[in-house]
């Protein structure tokens, strides 16, 4: 924008906020990732700048952006001590040291603060004094650098870095490399499991139950029938008919006393 003074100060933003996987540094425009962890896909989003002056203008364009997965061997995780609400404030100065210092481009791909895995955003109050930032790096010829690679170097350049850090948060910072293991499962995955377990667990005693039971009340009630039999029997002349004791007994006339 040629115009000078508000008239010149564009900000940027996403039209209607469409996507929580991505943010926009309202001064400068740059995009960057909040969470797109185990997503991929092209994402649309819509960018409006808008100058400051009384008649304000605007003006839109889409941007595509593409996640591929095939980073995830080669993600990164940098930790710094500060809290997530400043170091979001000021990601792009952040990606802008990284980038300095390391020599590569650098993509945010996740920023979160707790260690669960894709928990952008987690602690909203900025409670946690630990941000974790997700970050994978590219080199000249857009080919991904190694994890190893990036490792080396963040520790090559971990006091230009801390340096760095310290002129954006305005207080000493420190940085870690956070030592991930094999990809831990995912909540849903981990539920599956443990519901799958208790079935197991569970469904045989069920079984044997509705088995025992279903036995037991055949039992009762062909008890029922028989008792219900005998009592029938017990009120017909009967030569066949059984006394309380089960055995056959006679049922001649019985004779009568004169009075």
């Amino acid at each position: 924008d040629p115009d000078s003074g508000d008239n010149g100060l564009l900000l940027y933003s996403l039209v209607n906020s469409q996507t929580s996987e991505f943010d926009i540094d309202e001064n400068t425009g740059q995009i960057f990732t909040v969470s797109v962890a185990g997503k991929a896909g092209t994402f649309y989003l819509e960018v409006q700048a808008a100058d400051q002056g009384t008649r304000q203008l605007t003006a839109q364009t889409t941007v595509n952006i593409t996640v591929d997965s095939s980073s995830s061997n080669n993600i990164v995780v940098v930790v710094l001590d500060q809290k997530i609400n400043a170091v979001e404030r000021n990601m792009a100065e952040v990606k802008r040291v990284l980038e300095d210092k390391l020599a590569w481009n650098v993509y945010i791909i996740a920023v979160y603060s707790n260690e669960a895995e894709g928990s952008a955003r987690s602690s909203t109050d900025g409670s946690t004094d630990v941000t974790y930032i997700k970050i994978t790096a590219f080199d000249d010829t857009n080919q991904e650098v190694p994890a190893e690679d990036v490792k080396r170097k963040l520790t090559e350049q971990k006091s230009n870095i801390e340096t760095e850090l310290e002129k954006i948060f305005s207080t000493p910072v420190t940085t870690a490399i956070e030592e991930t293991s094999a990809e831990s499962a995912s909540p849903e995955l981990i539920a599956t499991i443990v519901l799958s377990v208790l079935l197991a667990c569970v469904l045989p005693a069920f079984l044997a139950y509705v088995v025992v039971t279903t036995k037991r009340r055949r039992k009762y009630e062909q008890q029922d029938l028989v008792k219900k039999q005998t009592e029938v029997i017990e009120g017909v002349d009967n030569p066949c008919a059984t006394d309380k004791n089960g055995s056959l007994r006679s049922l001649e006339k019985p004779e009568y006393k004169n009075n």
